[in-house]
């Protein structure tokens, strides 16, 4: 007879594996306790519906406008309160003030051009 099912041996087989790794159950309590408060990050207060803690702004606005449309966003989210869906993002403001630089390609395209050559598409077949 052997010395346990195959789902003892299993589990002996994942207990070994991360003790290997170094962790410790402490850690691992801690990681899933850590992973748990990130999924459940902004939670509506009418309906409880949670969202992860990288959740755009705007998509708990469109919750709020869709789902509830009797109260205000500020109302379902406190992560709301004092933001403006018409405000751009800091990022967004950022990368709209860095001015466009103009392709050097555009003066050898139109030597092309102007040698009869085009700019793509496919070749017509014979």
């Amino acid at each position: 007879m052997g010395k346990g099912s195959n789902v003892q041996k299993a589990q002996a087989a994942r207990e070994r594996n991360q003790k290997k790794l170094g962790k410790s159950p402490e850690e691992r309590k801690e990681a899933a306790a850590k992973a748990a408060a990130d999924a459940q990050a902004f939670m509506c207060t009418i309906c409880r519906q949670t969202f992860m803690v990288n959740v755009k702004k705007e998509l708990l606005a469109a919750h709020a406008t869709s789902k509830h449309p009797t109260s205000t966003p500020q109302q379902c989210f406190t992560a709301l309160v004092g933001w403006d869906p018409n405000a751009p993002e800091p990022a967004a403001a950022a990368a709209a003030v860095k001015p466009k630089k103009k392709k050097k390609e555009e003066a050898s395209l139109d030597s092309l051009l102007d040698a009869g050559l085009s700019l793509g598409g496919k070749k017509k077949k014979k």
